[in-house]
């Protein structure tokens, strides 16, 4: 049944994973993986082709480019500049205008005050705004004929503002035109090992706060009228995946033992959404609306989210012509 799929993930290609380990098929879904040995950058393209795949997947019908890069979370600025490179180059695929003045509008997402929600405001910080003076000078000013005008907006969170985000960003989209958008937030991921290391794009937008599981209003190219383009880093797990990671170690440890082997190979037997509905019947009540993440995350956010605002300054400061 469709419904043990649902987990607690941001990512597709999660989401993929968990029925390919549990050998189902999934029509109208493409799939497209390259590895970069040099840089040691995984990306892999997931396409969600159909409504029907769209179903199976719980996500949009779209494109999701997820980057995994281990040493990411590693304080080293020349590897952080590769990534920065790479990540520019797949947003400039998605990025549907072609013209000589090109409007952005970006949407750093999320609570400043919690440090793992903190992504999209410190994104936001480091970007380059240039709407201001292309509008006061002319595109001149830039010294380039096709430039981006780079405007940037953090909403916060509803619980800040009284207001929903939708509402913020709508308006400003109203107000300033912007030919597209492009939206950042944290997210939640399945596997520990991807937090702080892996960012994902989308052609599809985001949803602020599904991160950790208070879905608010899309934003997206229906709620928005322009094109959004949603850019996410997982910094969080919740308590359930945490479990799923020691189950998975405990069942290793059983099969290796003589006495306990045949308890090992039962519970092996299980698929994903089996061990998944095991564990949320085991978990304390409390914890399941419980998150954690990494105990140095105030300095991965701050290097995770420059390293995204310098692939959109990179991006942004080309220019159109392409």
């Amino acid at each position: 049944m469709l419904e043990n799929y649902n987990i607690r993930t941001d990512l597709a290609l999660e989401t993929r994973e968990r029925f390919v380990s549990d050998h189902v098929e999934i029509p109208g879904v493409s799939v497209e993986e390259t590895y970069d040995e040099e840089r040691e950058i995984r990306t892999t393209r997931v396409v969600v082709e159909t409504e029907n795949g769209a179903k199976m997947m719980g996500k949009p019908v779209g494109t999701y480019l997820t980057i995994e890069a281990p040493n990411m979370a590693v304080p080293d600025e020349d590897y952080h500049r590769e990534i920065s490179k790479k990540l520019a180059e797949d947003i400039k695929e998605l990025i549907p205008e072609r013209k000589e003045e090109v409007s952005v509008l970006v949407v750093g997402l999320g609570n400043r005050e919690v440090t793992p929600d903190a992504l999209g405001p410190y994104v936001a910080d480091h970007l380059h705004v240039t709407r201001h003076i292309v509008k006061e000078y002319g595109k001149y000013a830039m010294g380039k004929d096709q430039v981006y005008l780079v405007s940037a907006v953090v909403p916060g969170v509803t619980g800040q503002t009284g207001m929903e985000t939708l509402e913020i960003v709508k308006g400003v989209v109203e107000e300033t035109e912007p030919d597209f958008v492009v939206a950042i937030d944290a997210l939640a991921a399945r596997n520990s090992k991807r937090l702080n290391r892996t960012i994902q794009i989308t052609d599809t937008g985001i949803c602020p706060g599904s991160g950790v599981g208070n879905h608010r209003l899309a934003l997206n190219s229906e709620t928005l009228g322009v094109k959004v383009i949603g850019i996410g880093v997982p910094t969080v797990v919740d308590a359930v995946t945490i479990v799923n990671d020691t189950m998975e170690n405990f069942i290793v440890a059983l099969e290796s033992s003589e006495l306990l082997k045949s308890v090992g190979e039962t519970l092996r037997s299980y698929n994903e959404a089996e061990k998944q509905e095991l564990i949320r019947e085991l978990i304390a009540p409390h914890l399941n609306g419980m998150y954690m993440t990494p105990k140095n995350i105030d300095d991965t956010i701050k290097r995770v989210s420059f390293t995204i605002s310098e692939a959109l300054n990179i991006l942004f400061s080309e220019g159109t012509a392409s």
